[in-house]
């Protein structure tokens, strides 16, 4: 059986001394007066001084009349709380004997030994927790691309800035155009690149009266102005405006930045914050739908544009899943014969209250809405119906139907197409797909791999509004096209403009060397067709022949023709 042995008041007193002096934390004793009594040596390393130095010195190391102000208050305020109630506590930043600023936790307590009184007292250096907290209330707190404040801050001193205002609040919402284009061309990190150099040409710009410039991240920016007119930030965003039109250089590559820009205020727009912010953004949103590269003010007609729009979406949608877009086609004419050589199916929108609309009321609608590829699929099945019903009917044709880029990448194109074949009994030749200068120039690489598809099956390719865009000479050497059709842009005026009718003969020319087909488009007198037939130009539409008609016209059309051939022969 073990002997328990109590340990000697002298061994405890030793224990507690060696604890007391290897302990982490610091700690120092002093007497009823504050002045230092002794120390650990934990304290002597975190203070910089030694016991020695410190015995019989105040807290504050130096008398009070050589301390600043703000340690002579706090010094007063621990002497006052062990005083009145023997404990004080809180978080000091204390500078050492080396120049050094330390964040410490640092506890006081009273202690009576046989009625002397003693003050207690513990350091804990807590700069490495407070360093950890700034970075993690950094993250929060900021965009870590560009440093700028985030969303959340951008409101909280909005909020703050609305409450406490006696002048007019300014909120400026504003994104960089084509952002999506630029990281798909240049990669993540050159886009990074190139923000990074955008906020820093913004901050130079030194805006007045600027409260927050903010980065709700990628091409989505934020800047809040107060002035005693509102008005006046239209100068700071004329600067902004202008600092856009000085390129970026990034890796050798010559790169333009345009943003679109909202803008809301108090008081005019309403004195909430979640109310400004939806103007700003719709304004935002207006302009962007509007080509971009401006600024927008909200207004009232900004409501009732976006309620269109969302309605307008509705109804396409809806007339989408009913079938409601329905092609009307216009004959192709031999010029020298006026035989009718196909059609060119193109895309109405019988519309159940507002009736019979021509493409400009919802063209821009169905492309803002990414309905494209569902629209042509309509039109090319309804088309590839008709030529069956005419193939069986005798009437052997060909339509031409208008593709776009964005019909071009849709990963069911090439399969939709090839499907129309063995669904309907036609063959590929009598289908013929119509691109335009505008469409190759947008994605000219996977629209070059299509149409190279499209002309292994056996399909006719057309370019279409040749001469309107950038680089027709090149698209007719890169591409595998059947025909050309000459814009109506250089008919117009062919009769009686040397100019067009030099360059309509040139056109023609080269088709011929280049062994392509050439329509002339948007032909509405006689003359226009005389003159072209002179030129060496074979096939023709336009209104002087026909306007677009419906299914049942054209078959009368083609039906009538029929039967003067058989009378002529």
């Amino acid at each position: 059986m073990s002997i328990f042995t109590p340990i000697t008041e002298l061994i405890k007193q030793q224990l507690l001394t060696q604890l007391c002096e290897n302990l982490e934390d610091a700690i120092f004793i002093l007497d009823a007066n504050l002045r230092y009594m002794s120390v650990n040596a934990t304290y002597e390393i975190m203070i910089g001084y030694h016991e020695a130095f410190l015995v019989g010195r105040p807290l504050g190391i130096y008398a009070a009349e050589f301390l600043a102000e703000k340690e002579r208050i706090i010094l007063n305020n621990i002497a006052s709380n062990l005083e009145n109630g023997g404990f004080y506590e809180n978080n000091f930043a204390m500078a050492t004997r080396y120049g050094q600023t330390l964040n410490c936790h640092m506890t006081f307590r009273n202690i009576f030994i046989e009625g002397t009184l003693y003050h207690i007292g513990m350091v804990r250096d807590i700069s490495a927790v407070i360093k950890d907290k700034e970075k993690v209330d950094h993250l929060l707190n900021y965009d870590q691309i560009t440093g700028l404040p985030n969303r959340k801050v951008f409101l909280s001193q909005t909020s703050e800035l609305l409450l406490e205002s006696y002048q007019e609040v300014v909120l400026v919402r504003f994104n960089i155009d084509r952002y999506r284009t630029l990281v798909s061309t240049l990669g993540t990190n050159n886009v990074n690149t190139l923000i990074e150099h955008f906020v820093a040409r913004v901050r130079q710009l030194d805006m007045d009266n600027l409260h927050c410039f903010s980065h709700f991240g990628g091409d989505d920016f934020a800047l809040l102005f107060e002035f005693s007119d509102a008005h006046m930030v239209r100068h700071q965003l004329d600067i902004l405006m202008q600092m856009c039109e000085r390129p970026f250089l990034l890796k050798d590559n010559i790169i333009y930045l345009h943003i679109s820009v909202g803008v809301s205020y108090f008081p005019e727009h309403g004195n909430q914050l979640a109310g400004l912010l939806t103007k700003a953004e719709k304004a935002l949103d207006h302009i962007k739908q509007h080509g971009g590269d401006d600024v927008c003010w909200y207004h009232e007609g900004i409501n009732a544009a976006t309620s269109n729009s969302l309605q307008l979406e509705a109804e396409l949608r809806i007339a989408i899943d009913e079938c409601q877009f329905i092609p009307h086609y216009q004959p192709k004419i031999a010029l020298a014969t006026g035989a009718i050589t196909g059609f060119e199916a193109l895309v109405r929108w019988q519309h159940p209250t507002r009736g019979l609309l021509n493409p400009i009321e919802f063209i821009d609608g169905i492309i803002k809405n990414k309905l494209s590829f569902e629209l042509f699929c309509q039109m090319a099945l309804q088309t590839a119906k008709q030529l069956a019903i005419w193939e069986a009917m005798g009437l052997t044709q060909h339509i031409c139907i208008n593709a776009d880029a964005a019909e071009f990448s849709h990963p069911e194109f090439f399969n939709f197409i090839s499907s129309l074949f063995t669904k309907h009994y036609i063959h590929p030749h009598q289908l013929h797909i119509e691109v335009t200068e505008s469409s190759l120039m947008l994605r000219h690489a996977s629209v070059k791999k299509q149409l190279a598809v499209l002309k292994d099956l056996g399909i006719y390719l057309a370019l279409d509004d040749f001469g309107t865009g950038y680089a027709s000479l090149s698209y007719l050497q890169e591409y595998p096209f059947d025909f050309i059709k000459i814009d109506k842009s250089f008919i117009s005026k062919i009769v009686d403009d040397h100019t067009q009718h030099a360059i309509v003969k040139a056109i023609l020319d080269l088709a011929t060397a280049l062994d392509m087909k050439v329509i002339a488009e948007g032909i509405e007198t006689e003359a226009q067709r005389d003159l072209l037939l002179k030129i060496g130009c074979t096939y023709g539409q336009g209104y002087w022949f026909s306007r677009p008609v419906t299914a049942e016209a054209a078959t009368a059309m083609l039906t009538q023709e029929q039967k003067k051939i058989h009378l002529n022969t």
